[in-house]
């Protein structure tokens, strides 16, 4: 379709055509200045180091924090400190209990706001979670078998064994402890020594080698889990037979998982043909909580699992029976991150199922193609529906039904939902709160752009982390990190972080592995407050204004999803190297460039899109949470729809039917679509592939022919709208 192409070499054109449509006038606005609030203040990630705290060092601490201009907290609790284990308090715990408890009641006193992250550490996990809960691996072997003979070989898979700790990355920090004891019952060796007195944390000279033979199963049944530091363990053992299908050259397919006994012995004969066989095996991943707190120490959940969510949950739920949270304005969580480790979890035992329900077809007749092994086009298109079921799985699953839980116990959510295997800007737009981290403005305005697209009041950010070594961090390096994520559209900065230490202990006190550590103990805090009264003025008209950005930039995930890499899954994180020598990602950067406000937008949220009054509105359904406590009006949408003026559509070679569909609707009623570098090739994924297509291409034809306006840009009138 030659009239939809925009020539790669002339990005400018966007530009013209951009600046063509922004022009207009503007109403004049006088600005009062918006009072200041605790939720307007700077807050900040606040760990709990092996929940060693007291009620009275508790209040010293949130005293100090609100005297400092912080308005608000995030209780994540965080691995013990070594020699103070006789004071560790499990998670969830009656006593941990208390101290929330304390520390709720003295955010009420103080008007300072909680949040807790649904777990210890990251991600979501720990003792409850058994091997049913557990996140899992799809594993699979295949076999040939000719005409008239049997399979020799047994139907098994041996999983290998893995073991991966930070057991080794014990720092010190006073020269008071030397030895301690092990999960194996040895004593450490002796920590390095500074000549003299101790001035900077060291690690261990020898770190301990854990040897995966003296751990047993479950993992919960290990003696101190703390030390251990576990990350990722993979015990050697067969793995359960989920599926075998045979498949020969004319297209049959046949399910033989019935015909293989306990041993792994195939009963079948092979009929006419010669015939390939794919077994599908169920693993255990192996992920461990990161950096779990005493309590929280175990496996990590299936994140593609109802069930396994909510048998999570009833742990939350048995604790605060009885307990008075109202005050407790969000739960959070830090990121997917099961990524984080060797192989990924890709699987479910309830895939198939899923996949047959959303999908309308059966994978199981389709696994050839599906590991990559039947040609390139079907292979991309199994592999697109697969991915898309995981990331509705992921959604629907899990981000919706944590949601609900904490609504039901009349909070918000907190969610970082970069990492996943998921299209992220979906999961950002369910959450009450999107939070991104990191440093690039292209990945900051995923989590923005979801906030802005579907009217959130708040888009918060995991600030000044990494920005240099333990209290090294200056006030004015931190500012440049907090500017960059207010231009991108966070409203609410989150510091990581602050680490409670006991009242009296010696400097530096406890410290958390990347933070900056903005805490009485730092040289820099008599300026802290500072700091935060520019954060909070910044956002108090954040806080209180609506986004004004002007263009929807259509964010092609289908293309990634049908991209063959090394893993089953891809974790979606910003606009990286995935998407290098994309119109989407030359797109970005040029506006970027040339200073146009722009947001992202999903499939899900343009199929929720209207035209009206000569703008693009997004109003996507939602469920507004407005609970009137003590502390805090908690809202979680400001505006139910935003207005832009343009969609970017960048050339890419699959897009949904229903979304593209909806795309020329759009146009039809008056909306300017730019088909940046052309239009898409052809509909995504393989359910009812040839009925898409047809409509795809008369939509298509619909288009016409189109007259040049500008070099290297043609215009294509569509209904009242037009596509450049």
């Amino acid at each position: 379709m030659k009239p939809l192409t925009c020539s790669p070499l002339l990005l400018p054109s966007l530009v013209i055509f951009l600046l063509l449509i922004s022009c207009g006038p503007k109403a004049d606005y006088k600005p009062t200045w918006p009072s200041i609030a605790s939720e307007t203040k700077p807050w900040t990630r606040w760990w709990w180091h092996g929940s060693s705290l007291t009620k009275e060092g508790i209040t010293a601490e949130m005293e100090a924090y609100q005297k400092a201009g912080l308005g608000g907290l995030e209780i994540t609790p965080i691995y013990g400190v070594v020699g103070y284990e006789d004071k560790f308090v499990d998670y969830l715990s009656p006593q941990w209990m208390e101290l929330l408890l304390h520390a709720l009641k003295e955010g009420e006193r103080l008007d300072m706001g909680i949040d807790m992250a649904t777990g210890t550490g990251w991600p979501f996990g720990g003792p409850s979670v058994n091997d049913e809960d557990a996140c899992k691996s799809m594993n699979h072997k295949i076999y040939t078998v000719k005409s008239g003979k049997r399979l020799s070989e047994k139907i098994e898979f041996i999983q290998q064994s893995y073991l991966r700790a930070v057991a080794n990355q014990v720092y010190e920090v006073s020269n008071r402890f030397s030895t301690s004891t092990v999960a194996l019952g040895e004593d450490r060796e002796p920590l390095k020594q500074s000549e003299g007195k101790i001035t900077e944390p060291s690690v261990k000279l020898e770190p301990i080698k854990i040897d995966i033979k003296n751990l047993v199963e479950p993992i919960s049944a290990n003696k101190n889990l703390q030390a251990l530091a576990l990350d990722q363990v993979k015990f050697e053992k067969p793995l359960n037979l989920k599926v075998l299908m045979g498949y020969n050259e004319s297209g049959a397919t046949i399910d033989l998982t019935n015909k293989v006994d306990d041993k792994g012995t195939l009963d079948w004969v092979a009929p006419e043909g010669n015939w390939t066989l794919y077994a599908v095996f169920e693993g255990w991943h192996g992920k461990m909580v990161e950096r779990a707190g005493p309590g929280g120490e175990g496996n990590v959940i299936d994140h593609f699992s109802a069930g396994a969510l909510q048998r999570y949950l009833q742990k939350f739920d048995n604790a605060f029976e009885g307990k008075d949270i109202q005050s407790l304005r969000s739960f959070f969580n830090d990121s997917y991150e099961v990524d984080d480790a060797r192989g990924t979890a890709d699987w479910t035992p309830a895939l198939f199922d899923e996949f047959k329900k959303q999908r309308g077809y059966d994978l199981q007749e389709h696994l050839p193609a599906l590991f990559g092994n039947d040609n390139p086009e079907k292979n991309e298109r199994i592999l697109c529906d697969y991915r898309e079921t995981v990331s509705e799985m992921l959604l629907e699953n899990f981000t919706q039904p944590w949601k609900d839980w904490a609504h039901g116990k009349s909070a918000l959510v907190r969610n970082q939902a970069h990492g996943s295997p998921s299209n992220i800007l979906d999961l950002y737009a369910t959450v009450d709160i999107p939070e991104i981290e990191g440093v690039e403005p292209l990945r900051i305005k995923m989590a923005s752009s979801a906030g802005n697209v579907t009217g959130k009041k708040l888009v918060s950010s995991e600030s000044a982390t990494w920005l240099n070594e333990h209290f090294e961090s200056n006030l004015s390096e931190i500012k440049v990190a907090l500017d960059r994520f207010m231009l991108h559209g966070v409203n609410h900065i989150f510091y990581h972080g602050t680490t409670y230490s006991p009242p009296g202990e010696q400097w530096p006190g406890w410290l958390f592995y990347a933070a900056v550590h903005l805490n009485p103990r730092n040289s820099q805090w008599t300026d802290f407050g500072a700091l935060n009264n520019y954060v909070a003025r910044c956002q108090s008209f954040l806080q209180n204004s609506t986004s004004d950005n002007d263009v929807l930039l259509y964010y092609p995930i289908y293309d990634r999803f049908s991209a063959p890499g090394k893993e089953m899954i891809e974790h979606f994180d910003g606009v990286a190297k995935p998407w290098d020598f994309t119109a989407f990602k030359r797109g970005a950067e040029a506006m970027l460039e040339k200073g146009y406000t722009f947001d992202y937008i999903s499939d899900k949220q343009i199929r929720n899109t209207i035209f009206e009054n000569g703008l693009l509105k997004t109003e996507p359904p939602f469920d507004k949470l407005r609970v009137q406590g003590s502390t805090f009006d908690k809202v979680s949408v400001q505006s139910p729809n935003t207005f832009y003026k343009v969609l970017v559509l960048p050339k890419c070679q699959y897009i949904p039917i229903e979304t593209f569909q909806k795309i020329i609707d759009l146009a039809r009623e008056g909306a300017t679509i730019i088909a940046l570098e052309g239009a898409p090739v052809s509909v995504s994924g393989y359910a009812n592939k040839e009925r898409n297509e047809k409509t795809f291409q008369e939509l298509m034809s619909e288009t016409g022919n189109g007259k040049p306006v500008a070099s290297g840009v043609s215009e294509v009138i569509v209904g009242k709208g037009r596509i450049l």
